[in-house]
């Protein structure tokens, strides 16, 4: 475990793992979580490779500067990390926004990224009407003012949207931990910036065009290994539906079923997850393997 100063702050990160001379796997959260999402997952990687898994910004274990806490802060933030800690290549492990930050650093950074493995995010720009109902009811008050009561004062993603993306359900000793960093309506600012950031229907405009500016990345990348693995039975960002779409427009991907799970896959699946992603890195030789 580290802190690595970066900008006006500093993010922590786990590592483990050894370093046989390939290239290291970086393992990147979403909201509300932290690196605690990959305890469970990065065992099965770790006789490869050299295994690192940050907090966000605002997040976890990081530091909590005054940023807005939108996808181009979270941005900045992990490359001035990556830049700090000498990271020149990786492969990047990716849910939920940690996917979408890992397939926008590919876009921008296209020399860096060794390879994509991702689960349970934003593939292309969502519509309202592809979210279930009560999904789209409950995020589009995150979206308006009520957002603030809903997630500053009642902390509703660490206290209801958490557990109930779990389907095997998160046991209390791992609901505190991620309860831990926001202990208070200030410290809980990432959390309600995040929903607001997905970019449904356009807005907010400037996610969109980064998050069509990474799909034509994929698009165009066959040289690079993408896995993307799916989970049963999937909806809104990983539905079926939307795994075919990206099995047909993103290059050189290859789609991988790590069986029922909720959109906390990694909590529910670490296993096969681990397994799926290690299977993966000796198909393309992109570490040593043991």
């Amino acid at each position: 475990m580290a802190t690595t100063d970066v900008l006006d702050s500093f993010l922590f990160h786990t590592e483990t793992g050894r370093d046989p001379g390939g290239v290291p796997v970086v393992f990147l959260h979403g909201n509300p979580t932290s690196s605690h999402l990959w305890r469970n997952v990065v065992p099965h990687v770790a006789d490869r490779a050299r295994c690192l898994a940050p907090d966000l910004i605002g997040m976890g274990a990081s530091g909590k500067p005054d940023t807005g806490y939108r996808f181009a802060d979270h941005a900045r933030y992990l490359d001035a990390w990556f830049d700090a800690l000498g990271l020149e290549e990786a492969v990047l492990v990716g849910h939920d926004w940690g996917g979408a930050l890992a397939m926008d650093r590919a876009a921008r950074l296209p020399g860096r990224v060794r390879g994509l493995a991702l689960v349970e995010t934003f593939l292309r720009p969502m519509r309202w009407e592809e979210f279930p109902p009560k999904g789209a009811e409950l995020f589009r008050a995150f979206r308006s003012p009520q957002g603030e009561e809903m997630v500053l004062r009642d902390n509703m993603f660490v206290e209801f949207n958490l557990p109930h993306g779990v389907a095997s359900g998160l046991g209390p000793a791992d609901h505190d931990v991620y309860r831990a960093p926001y202990p208070d309506p200030a410290s809980r600012r990432p959390l309600l910036a995040w929903p607001r950031e997905i970019p449904v229907d356009g807005e907010p405009a400037d996610v969109h065009a980064r998050v069509l500016a990474y799909g034509r990345w994929m698009a165009e990348s066959p040289g690079v290994p993408k896995l993307l693995m799916t989970v049963e039975p999937g909806v809104g960002m990983g539905s079926a539906e939307t795994a075919a779409w990206a099995k047909d427009a993103f290059a050189g991907i290859e789609v991988e079923s790590v069986g029922p799970a909720g959109h906390h896959a990694p909590e529910d699946r670490p296993d096969a997850i681990g397994a799926a992603v290690a299977r993966w890195l000796d198909r393309h030789g992109l570490t040593a393997a043991a």
